[in-house]
């Protein structure tokens, strides 16, 4: 996989770099609330547009159905790119059309330019080769090198993120080479103890991860709602706690496993519940209580670990010289339910082993506790890509990078 650092060696002043990055941020009211994704692809574009490169930046934004969707408009992320490179940042309000044709041809060298979302065009996303090389085609008259940069996209099989790149010199930017260098770490040559902390909605989206962590990991620490289907397979009453009842079985053989080969798997001891989901808007104050994990009543809900689970999980924490953390241990947007999620989180900046955030809901429970970024390893910014590349699989947007 050739780097960045390759193509800046070579040259590239006048010429038209495509960046595939990851402005995938969250937004509320159009005003983007968790910068961060913006922010790791800086480093790439700035050393581009310092080098004379015409930048083209492109990404995706949220779920639109392959047609323009004002809710989903990347123009608030290329107004904040702007802000933080200090530089004015042209906008074209299409991907492939008059208006992005126009926009990179008005660029001067060390200029650059965002374009529309890319799910705005079916070509995309779609799952007809045809119809996604015939958009990666359209994207590639746009520019003279490829470099990939969207981490959290390259577990897609996207027209930008894997036809793009056969078509066009194609380079890793520093967050993938970032990324990626990180990921072997929690996969190659681990320095133990080394601990897992899971945690999220659902058990199905962690399966695949657990049961290649079984064989690597030391500890596996589970909170977050897939919490409750562990302890409805032990038995326990859940109460109207989230529940993945055919997730038992799977959940069942997995605890098995881990008792056989020796690896810790820790559930919640204590858990805060009330009888009613927590408003997140007001963040108006909910009637709660700490049960044991094996107490929890039939018409109340679990919404965090307890006090008792947080000093189990710190200590199990401690003395590790590797963590990985991905999910929640809670309703952590909550005040009421946050602890859990903080508690892990200070676990992590109290380590003096590598640590890295993985993603998704834990890196935004980071920021909005307000925790140091700079205190943690590595904060990834693809939650999916992350979790993906630790079970093993073949990522397609870093299989289109590889020469």
């Amino acid at each position: 996989m050739k780097t960045i650092d390759e193509l800046l060696a070579d040259g590239v002043s006048g010429k038209r770099v495509f960046v595939r990055a990851d402005l995938n941020v969250p937004l509320a009211d159009g005003t983007i609330t968790d910068d961060g994704r913006i922010r790791a692809v800086l480093p790439t574009v700035k050393a581009l547009a310092d080098a004379g490169a015409k930048v083209i930046v492109a990404s995706h934004l949220g779920r639109p159905k392959g047609a323009p969707d004002p809710a989903f408009s990347l123009l608030p992320a290329a107004e904040r790119l702007g802000e933080l490179l200090g530089a004015p940042v042209a906008f074209a309000q299409d991907t492939v059309g008059p208006a992005a044709h126009e926009a990179v041809d008005g660029l001067q060298p060390g200029q650059v330019a965002v374009i529309e979302n890319l799910r705005f065009n079916p070509g995309e996303t779609s799952k007809d080769d045809a119809e996604r090389g015939e958009f990666a085609d359209r994207l590639a008259a746009l520019a003279d090198v490829y470099v990939g940069d969207g981490f959290g996209a390259v577990h897609r099989r996207h027209a930008s993120v894997y036809d793009l790149p056969a078509r066009l010199p194609h380079y890793a930017g520093y967050l993938i080479a970032t990324e990626v260098g990180v990921l072997k770490k929690l996969t190659e040559d681990v320095k133990r103890p080394y601990v897992v902390a899971l945690g999220g909605a659902k058990v199905s989206d962690k399966l695949a991860v657990i049961d290649q962590l079984l064989g690597k990991a030391d500890r596996l620490l589970i909170g977050g709602g897939m919490a409750y289907t562990f302890l409805r397979a032990k038995g326990y009453e859940v109460g109207i706690s989230l529940l993945q009842e055919d997730q038992i079985p799977a959940v069942t053989e997995y605890m098995e496993r881990a008792e056989k080969l020796g690896v810790e798997l820790l559930l919640p001891v204590d858990v805060l519940v009330s009888r009613q989901f927590p408003d997140l808007k007001t963040k108006a104050p909910s009637q709660y209580d700490t049960v044991d994990a094996d107490k929890i009543p039939a018409d109340q809900e679990g919404l965090d670990i307890g006090p008792k689970t947080r000093e189990l999980y710190a200590s199990k924490l401690a003395d590790a010289e590797t963590v990985f953390w991905n999910g929640p241990m809670g309703v952590f947007e909550h005040p009421d339910f946050a602890e859990g999620t903080k508690a892990v989180a200070q676990a992590l900046v109290d380590s003096n082993g590598f640590t890295v955030v993985g993603g998704g809901d834990s890196a935004a429970a980071v920021r909005t506790l307000g925790f140091d970024e700079n205190a943690f390893g590595h904060i990834s910014t693809g939650g999916g890509a992350s979790l993906e590349y630790l079970e093993g699989k073949t990522l397609p947007g870093l299989a289109a990078l590889e020469d």
